[in-house]
């Protein structure tokens, strides 16, 4: 009679709990010592002298700090809006359309600039802006945005597409309903957590981008992570702690509402 075997768990491993415990604090630590020097009374970014919630006036009241969040708010919002258009695309050509012999290098070239370093995607696109002579601006940046958004759209939307119910789209056909009519009434409804979960996952990934806003960015559309990156220049400040906190907070709220909104149930 053969003896089943027991599955064991990660947590049998001696000194697994203590090291993914330490892990986490070396993880988080810095995060969490940034936030409490973001409350500091005093002028320096490092020394303790009590809590105060002046560095947050001063970096709202801050004129350049506005200017750059919202050159961030409207090319993130463009970016994602047109990034996800096409994710929704590529994932119905991928998943509901006749399987062709270049499915697999679709998905590759697709899921590209999420496997490529972010410098290498930034020095490319830099190359070819500059080789085509585009100087649009805050075009560049959409531009630039838009095609590294496009995997962190693709893939909740593909996802979902993959946990949906085929019977149901199956029996819009059996009733008549032509492919636009089936895709409207059942697969978009169906779809739409995805969608929107595509979509936010895009919008602050290109809110939080530095390196390709770095590498195409023009005068006059200097961005948040620019601006915060020109400050660490003069010096380590608390308003600059301040303005990371915020972006913390939002970046939080974001992920994890598209996280929700991805694994909500049909």
């Amino acid at each position: 009679m053969a003896i089943a075997k027991k599955r064991r768990s990660v947590q049998d491993f001696p000194g697994f709990g203590s090291f993914s415990l330490l892990f986490y604090i070396y993880l988080y630590a810095p995060i969490l010592v940034l936030i409490l020097y973001s409350f500091n009374a005093g002028n320096s970014a490092t020394i303790w002298e009590g809590f105060s919630f002046a560095w947050y006036k001063v970096a709202f009241t801050n004129p350049a700090l506005r200017n750059a969040a919202f050159n961030s708010l409207i090319i993130a919002l463009c970016s994602s809006l047109i990034a996800t258009a096409i994710a929704t695309l590529a994932a119905l050509a991928t998943s509901r359309g006749a399987k062709f012999k270049g499915l697999k290098l679709s998905m590759g070239m697709i899921m590209l600039p999420l496997v490529l370093p972010e410098i290498v995607v930034g020095v490319a696109t830099l190359a070819l802006f500059a080789s085509l002579g585009l100087a649009l601006g805050y075009g560049n940046l959409i531009i630039a945005h838009t095609v590294f958004c496009i995997p962190f759209a693709f893939l909740p939307i593909r996802a979902r597409l993959n946990d949906m119910d085929l019977s149901l789209e199956q029996a819009a056909a059996d009733l008549y309903a032509g492919p636009f009519r089936t895709f409207y009434k059942v697969t978009l409804p169906l779809l739409l957590p995805g969608i929107m979960s595509g979509l936010m996952l895009a919008f602050i990934v290109s809110m939080d981008n530095f390196v390709i806003s770095m590498m195409v960015s023009q005068a006059g559309t200097t961005t948040l992570p620019i601006f915060i990156f020109g400050l660490l220049r003069m010096g380590l400040s608390p308003d600059v702690n301040a303005i990371s906190t915020l972006i913390i907070i939002v970046s939080v709220i974001v992920v994890s509402l598209s996280w929700m909104i991805g694994n909500r149930k049909n």
